[in-house]
């Protein structure tokens, strides 16, 4: 039975979904204060995280990104705050999918299931991760014994995304990685390189989609979610 944590301050919608979860099969704890949270986790073992942003004693923010540096245990921050740019920083912070405020306990339910499904297929079906080959010391990439050479820009690129697949980079975050010196550059640059990388790793591997674009929010790496046809 998949274990899932509720940090949530909201004692009626706290119950809300503690009953929905359970009715589809999951075991449950609730949290309602934010200091509470890192203490638990490194106590207890979960498998998923239903994260307030809005919460007594640290901000879910704060939290997500602290998590992210000891565990890869999926995040779904549920969140009042409609703002794109909070949306988009908890993706950056390491969040694997957001529910806004109200939201269907339904709509909840098959959130928490599908990134589940995400996560197992990543960790189980190595289909294409585990055969994609990167040489940083020469900036080529190796797959099924053929080999392109990338340039400097597309192979940080295609690092950075394929370190973690299915996490979502804005073009912004991946300016700040690949532009380290805060040069200033238009996200029309970030589209171009992705273009010409994507070109290069079609014709390594073809009939395979590894970089997809997150409509309003920027690129993941994942190998598993699309085909081209």
């Amino acid at each position: 039975m998949k274990h899932i944590l509720i940090v949530e301050d909201e004692l009626k919608l706290a119950r809300l979904q503690v009953d929905y979860l359970h009715n589809s099969g999951f075991d449950t704890n609730c949290l309602s204060n934010g200091l509470e949270v890192l203490p638990w986790l490194k106590a207890n073992p979960t498998d998923l995280i239903l994260l307030d942003l809005m919460l007594p004693g640290r901000d879910g923010l704060d939290i997500c990104r602290e998590i992210r540096s000891f565990s890869a245990v999926p995040i779904i921050i549920i969140t009042a705050r409609i703002e794109e740019i909070d949306r988009l920083l908890g993706l950056e912070l390491g969040a694997d999918d957001y529910i806004c405020k109200p939201f269907s306990p339904r709509e909840m339910v098959a959130r928490v299931k599908a990134v589940l499904r995400r996560q197992q297929a990543q960790t189980t079906i190595p289909i294409l991760t585990s055969a994609l080959m990167l040489n940083p010391h020469n900036f080529r990439v190796l797959a099924e014994g053929q080999e392109v050479e990338l340039t400097t820009v597309e192979f940080q690129l295609l690092q950075a995304l394929y370190q973690q697949p299915g996490r979502i980079f804005s073009r912004s975050k991946l300016m700040d990685l690949i532009y380290q010196d805060h040069r200033i550059v238009s996200d029309r640059t970030i589209d171009s390189h992705i273009k010409k990388l994507r070109k290069k790793l079609t014709d390594l591997l073809p009939g395979q989609e590894l970089i997809h674009s997150v409509y309003g929010a920027g690129y993941r790496y994942d190998p598993q979610d699309k085909v081209v046809d």
